[in-house]
């Protein structure tokens, strides 16, 4: 399917909920991204998060991406200027949108240490970690939780460190299959392109 139409050349569609505004541009795989000038995620944050891990990886973040989740954010979409904000990512390549947590990896609390930047953000045992990308510089934020699972005291920086006898780590929602002893979030050094 070509990647061009009269209206929006170079623009295509992720995901199934195009509809609205996004009506008949052509839709595009993961695997075809990298070939757009500007690409319209029409879904959730795990979405729009697996499109700039396949820009990431394919070295393309000059690529525009918008994230379509309603009929107003779709007419942005298609004529919004596009501006460079901090992308975060994990050791694996991985880019987080929304929000990312450390929990235990048993179900109980967390135990280790973690610092964002120079800062320790805990050492010893808590309920879980919160981590959430900023739309500027330093990139990042991190919280410890509380019981009922809510962001305590918000640290900024460039990255976030987990040092730990084992965790759970949920991107964006998605839960990683193995177990990690290991975790870090960090900003890349070029932003993503956001449209909107």
């Amino acid at each position: 399917m070509s990647n061009q139409t009269p209206d929006a050349p170079g623009v295509a569609v992720f995901g199934s909920a195009a509809r609205g505004p996004l009506r008949g541009l052509p839709t595009v795989e993961l695997d075809g991204v990298a070939a757009q000038r500007r690409v319209i995620v029409a879904g959730g944050a795990d979405e729009l998060a697996a499109v700039l891990t396949a820009l990431l990886r394919a070295d393309r973040l000059d690529v525009e991406v918008a994230h379509a989740t309603g009929y107003l954010s779709a007419r942005r979409a298609l004529g919004a200027a596009a501006r460079r904000v901090p992308l975060i990512r994990d050791e694996t390549g991985a880019v987080i949108v929304s929000a990312a947590q450390w929990r235990g990896a048993d179900g109980g609390p967390l135990h280790g240490e973690a610092v964002v930047d120079d800062h320790l953000l805990f050492d010893g045992e808590v309920p879980g970690v919160r981590v959430e990308p900023t739309l500027s510089m330093p990139g990042l934020r991190a919280a410890v939780l509380t019981e009922r699972g809510r962001p305590r005291t918000w640290v900024t920086g460039r990255a976030a460190q987990l040092g730990t006898t084992g965790a759970q780590v949920t991107r964006d929602g998605v839960a990683v299959p193995r177990k990690v002893r290991r975790s870090t979030f960090y900003r890349h050094t070029e932003g993503w392109l956001r449209v909107g």
